[in-house]
């Protein structure tokens, strides 16, 4: 919790919890106080649970994210539809044009495409895409996408340059002592 409460309190726009071996006890648990910590803030952190539509939608949080094995995106935006809650978000990781532009048609509200570049957390998604397939991804939709995947300071640019809207990172955040410095170096460097 004290990760989330640091990046949060930095002023990083969404949190996305990716805690795929807690329970969904625990994690609605963890859920719920992330989402409770986040709102305190002004502007509030958008809290998106990894894949979890139900743990997302009973907790509190903004949105949910979905991955490979999550519920299909239009099962997921037809059910936010249904809520008429406007506030919650659907994403969907991406590694290649053509699933950025099946999610985007199915209506997701945006996208983590990688990755990007080299990165031990990715390995099992095959080699990086490069900043060229990212330019391509983000010319094809018309929804925000965010790169993922080796992302670092002094490629986070670069990132931006090639069209993506954001970036998603864990090991950028994580090798650093104070995400706050690394918050606005992100923001000066883009």
């Amino acid at each position: 919790m004290r990760c989330i409460e640091n990046a949060a309190s930095a002023g990083v726009d969404w949190i996305q919890i990716r805690e795929k071996d807690l329970s969904a006890c625990e994690l609605g648990k963890l859920t719920r106080a992330a989402v409770r910590t986040a709102s305190l803030l002004a502007p509030p952190t958008r809290i998106l649970v990894n894949d979890r539509y139900d743990v997302a939608w009973a907790a509190g949080a903004q949105g949910v994210h979905a991955g490979e094995t999550s519920l299909p995106i239009a099962v997921l935006v037809r059910a936010v539809q249904a809520s008429r809650r406007t506030d919650f978000l659907v994403g969907a990781s991406c590694h290649s044009r053509q699933q950025a532009m099946d999610a985007a048609k199915e209506g997701a509200n945006y996208l983590q495409f990688g990755p990007v570049f080299a990165t031990p957390s990715k390995e099992k998604f095959g080699p990086p895409q490069g900043l060229e397939k990212l330019a391509e991804v983000c010319a094809a939709v018309s929804i925000p996408v965010l790169a993922v995947g080796g992302i670092t300071l002094e490629n986070a640019r670069a990132c931006q340059q090639a069209g993506a809207a954001g970036i998603a990172a864990i090991r950028l955040f994580q090798q650093g002592s104070n995400v706050a410095e690394i918050a606005a170096a992100l923001r000066a460097a883009t």
